[in-house]
């Protein structure tokens, strides 16, 4: 039996797809300690929030969905802000932070869709 029919047995498929999932929970749990760490700290500051905390909330932004959805309150948008610069801080972070995932994600695509057609061609 060679290597590359090996490594597609039905348990090394079930073994991957556990160890992706546990991977991502220890990644949810990750980064929503460190979005309620940043978030109290955040709300103990009495100063106005500006383009540096912007950026912050706007970057947390996304990570915040889970939290949201199972009912815990949490704040992803200072009301009390300097205005413009807050905005645009906002702005730049939730920008940047879908730039990195999606771009990740449509790199992640194509190196699969090469794959696949190479494996095709070789058929």
């Amino acid at each position: 039996m060679d290597t590359q029919s090996e490594a597609m047995t039905p348990s090394n498929v079930t073994r991957r797809v556990l160890w992706r999932i546990l991977m991502i929970l220890i990644a949810a749990v990750a980064i929503g300690s460190v979005l309620n760490l940043l978030t109290r700290s955040s709300d103990n500051n009495a100063g106005p929030a500006g383009f540096g905390k912007g950026v912050l909330h706007g970057v947390l932004m996304p990570a915040a969905l889970p939290n949201l959805l199972f009912g815990k309150d949490v704040s992803i948008y200072a009301p009390n802000n300097t205005g413009r610069t807050y905005k645009l801080g906002y702005t730049v972070g939730v920008n940047g932070c879908g730039l990195i995932f999606f771009g990740f994600f449509f790199w992640r695509l194509s190196r699969l869709r090469k794959l696949a057609s190479e494996q095709r061609g070789k058929s």
